[in-house]
Parts: structure tokens; sequence; C-alpha cells
């Protein structure tokens, strides 16, 4: 098992952050969502390493075989964590791709690191950017009542709330069948290893953190990746916001993908990333060859 080690601004604890270093090229970053750990990128690493690129997947603090602090469960910290898996792994040209809340990590290292030739590329998947929640001056943004009911199952039984959460998250219904009975129940299992703390703490911290100014900062060229049937993140406080808000920025629609796309669109997920991570050129460039056969 790799570790990297980071130390807490804060407390100055010191945290092992598992991850996964594979294949050889240009540095693929696979930022995980809530609430599971880095083997949900399962379905993509054989593909981009086979495609000529390294992938680096690695845990949050407080998830998958990474540490599990009780405090630091929040978007700067995160940030320092993703910024000493840059720095001791040396990585220059790189692409990060978060996922979900992962989305936030990605824009606020932007806003606070700068790119200094480590990071040249941005994918954002579902994710919860620019602004979750609903607010005063927020008011196209999910309603708190939402994320209120979230934290009380949560509390209640965890392990339930993981259950029904699974069925959300990949578009489960009673017509609707996208993934089978035991993927769902590995999807809880990754969840259920999380410190429980950790998990309310991620969610209060991916619904209440405003990542307006960190989206604004984007300067390097980016993809966008959402559903249209996200009811996890819906894409109109999220996806569609964002897209109008970064520059030139590659914005494509996957027509009826529930969150979890990563798994239910595998293949044209992979497909997007490969061939915007091996894409050289500026922004406007990409862009204007994207265009051409992008799926809106």
């Amino acid at each position: 098992m790799k570790y990297i080690k980071t130390t807490d601004a804060g407390s100055g604890e010191e945290i092992q952050l598992s991850y996964k270093d594979y294949g050889s090229g240009r540095p693929v970053i696979l930022i995980h969502g809530w609430p599971v750990s880095k083997d949900m990128w399962e379905y993509q690493i054989d593909d981009l390493v086979n495609a000529g690129l390294r992938v680096i997947k690695y845990d949050r603090r407080g998830f998958g075989k990474s540490d599990k602090p009780w405090d630091g469960y929040d978007y700067d910290t995160f940030t320092d964590d993703l910024h000493a898996i840059l720095e001791k792994l040396d990585l220059q040209d790189a692409v990060l791709v978060g996922f979900s809340m992962g989305g936030g990590e990605a824009v606020r290292y932007i806003n606070r690191y700068g790119t200094s030739g480590r990071v040249t590329k941005l994918v954002l998947v579902s994710s919860v950017t620019p602004y979750l929640a609903q607010a005063t001056d927020n008011p196209d943004g999910v309603p708190q009542a939402i994320f209120a009911e979230m934290m009380e199952k949560m509390k209640e039984d965890r392990i339930a709330f993981l259950d029904t959460f699974g069925e959300q998250f990949f578009g489960v219904s009673m017509i609707n069948h996208p993934v089978s009975k035991p993927f769902l129940q590995y999807f809880r299992g990754l969840a259920e290893v999380a410190l429980p703390r950790a998990t309310q703490q991620c969610a209060i911290a991916f619904a209440n953190t405003d990542f307006r100014a960190d989206v604004e900062a984007v300067n390097v060229p980016t993809l966008i990746i959402h559903g249209d049937a996200d009811k996890t993140v819906p894409i109109e406080a999220s996806g569609a916001r964002t897209a109008k808000m970064i520059p030139n920025a590659i914005y494509k629609v996957y027509e009826g993908a529930p969150h979890g796309l990563f798994y239910t669109d595998r293949k044209k997920l992979n497909a997007d990333l490969i061939d915007f991570c091996r894409e050289t050129g500026s922004a406007q460039a990409l862009q204007s060859k994207q265009n051409n056969s992008a799926t809106f």
C-alpha cells in the first residue's frame, strides 16, 4: 500500500493518504466523490492507462484506506492534501478530474495554488460546483431542507441511508435498473468503511461551500460532463451554471445519465476523458474541435 504524508495546517497532525499510481505518460489525478473512495474509479483505470496516460487515484482523508482524523473536513484542508500529492509525486502537466464533491477540490486547488505547470487541464464530472445549497444570494441552489433530511437519516441509520442513496445515485427505479444488486452492495461497502463523522462533515462541506470565486479563477482548458437525469446533484444547479462561468469550457450533457455516470456511462466517459487528456493546444482550439463532436 502506498501512502503520502501531509500535515494539518491547524492541528499539526500528520495524515497519511492512501494512493495508487498506474501507467506512464501525462498524469491524470482522479478525485473521488462522496461517500465512497478511490476504488469508485475501477472502470476508468484500464482504459486510461491503455491510452498512454499515468493515472493517480487517492482516498480523501476519512475515506477508504487513508487516515481518519476527527477534524479537517473542509475544502481548504482537502486542497492542501491534493497539493501534497502533486508536490510529493512531482507531477507536471497534470489533468485534475474531480467527480461530484471532488470537483470542489479541483477548482479550489487552481484558485489557491495556481497551475505553475503542475496542472494544465481540468475535468468536472457531475460536480457540485459552483454553489450547491440554496441561499439568499444563491436562489437557484438546492433547498437546505434536502441536506437537513440527509443529515438526519445519516445520523439515525447511516447504513440504511447509504443503501437508499446508492439507488438514487445510479438512477435505480421501479422500471430502470442500470446497475445490479451486487454492484449496489459493493458501492455501499466502499462507503461503509468511511469514518461516520467524515461522511457527515463532508456532506456539510460540499453543500455549503461557495465555489463561485474558485470557478471564476479557472484559467486552464476545462471539460464539464453532467447527466441530465442527475437527482443527486441536479444539472441546473451545478453543471449548467459552471459551464457558463468558465470561458471556452467544453460542456457535455449525457442524456438520461444519473449522478453515477462513471459506471452507467463509463464507455462514453472514458472516451471523452481520453480524448481531452491527450489533446494539446489552447482552450479556444480545444473548444472549437470538441464542439464538432460534443453531445448536448
